[in-house]
């Protein structure tokens, strides 16, 4: 019934419309604005049934927002970032939950050395979201050297992130936004982005509150390998150390050290909801790392390889000997090159 009325509706606004191409005035203004209202309702439906169905669209069947999939992928594929999970899941849940009262965008900011998950927990999360994932036109990458080299151009990237975060967000709400190497961005870069994701921001109707924005750097990598190296010499487990034994020291960090939240609005405002450290790797997590690698080929892992691969390319960190200097990082190309 419905999809008869709403072609009867299409029907009615077309012919109006054609009507008007000839002598318009005869036809009552309450009648051009029924049917066009009406016509309205049907073409929203066509689109639905036709269009969205095989086109991506901001709506439920384009956007899933499968966070159940996301936390079983991270359990299965993410090593030695136990705070991440525990964390990353029940944020996310919150903010895309139906009973969501949020009056502002969820920003995460991801700190830690190279090679610890941060790229590939960001991936994961766009991959779980969109049903296109990381192609998805409603996930924006920004990568530091390449989008933001110059600090003397800071005033029209400015420009250009305002102007760009606006149009996606009136493009769809339920954007995802992610700054990769925000620290080898220019200080001042996010000035203007601190008001579009803090509370009311837009007067204009745009609805910003189901957005998310991450921050991906490895600012503040050497203070989390720093803390975790003291606290397990001094005999704490790596499993049993917390997200609070890292957030203000991480915010710090971020506020003071060179890299586009140097003195950025962004902390200064506390519209970053979550700072979440990636720890670095041990030599156990690098060998699940290389396992993993192996089976992606469809290979069995090979413990030789994985053996000289661990003796001829790993080094560790300096100052406790602990921590493998560049996580897992590289591996990929270190398996591929064995198996060939």
């Amino acid at each position: 019934m419905y999809a008869i009325s709403s072609t009867k509706s299409l029907i009615l606004l077309l012919g109006l419309l054609l009507y008007c191409i000839h002598d318009c005035h005869s036809i009552e203004p309450l009648t051009i604005g029924a049917a066009i209202g009406i016509g309205s309702i049907g073409l929203n439906y066509f689109k639905g049934q036709t269009y969205c169905r095989f086109y991506e669209c901001c709506d439920d069947r384009s956007i899933p927002g499968n966070i159940t999939a996301l936390h079983r992928s991270l359990e299965s594929t993410l090593y030695g970032q136990h705070i991440v999970t525990q964390h990353l899941i029940p944020a996310l849940s919150a903010h895309l939950s139906a009973q969501s009262k949020s009056r502002k965008p969820l920003v995460l900011s991801f700190h830690g050395q190279p090679g610890t998950g941060k790229n590939f927990v960001a991936n994961q999360i766009a991959q779980a979201l969109y049903l296109d994932g990381s192609n998805s036109a409603y996930v924006t990458k920004f990568l530091g050297r390449s989008d933001f080299p110059l600090a003397d151009l800071v005033d029209q990237y400015k420009v250009r992130i305002d102007g760009l975060v606006r149009d996606r967000l009136r493009s769809c709400p339920r954007s995802l936004f992610i700054f990769d190497e925000v620290d080898k961005m220019p200080s001042g870069v996010f000035d203007t982005l601190a008001s579009l994701v803090d509370y009311n921001a837009f007067t204009d109707g745009t609805d910003h509150t189901k957005a998310i924005f991450i921050f991906l750097s490895n600012t503040a990598g050497t203070h989390i390998a720093d803390h975790l190296g003291n606290s397990m010499k001094a005999g704490k487990l790596r499993e049993d150390t917390l997200l609070s034994d890292y957030e203000s020291l991480l915010q710090r960090a971020a506020y003071n050290l060179d890299g586009g939240m140097k003195k950025t609005g962004l902390i200064e405002a506390h519209v970053i909801d979550h700072y979440i450290p990636f720890l670095p790797m041990e030599k156990a997590h690098v060998v699940q790392c290389l396992e993993a690698e192996f089976r992606r080929w469809g290979k069995q892992p090979d413990k030789d390889i994985i053996n000289e691969i661990l003796s001829s390319s790993i080094s560790y960190d300096r100052m406790h000997g602990l921590f493998v200097s560049s996580g897992c990082k590289t591996l990929e190309k270190k398996v591929a090159m064995a198996i060939y």
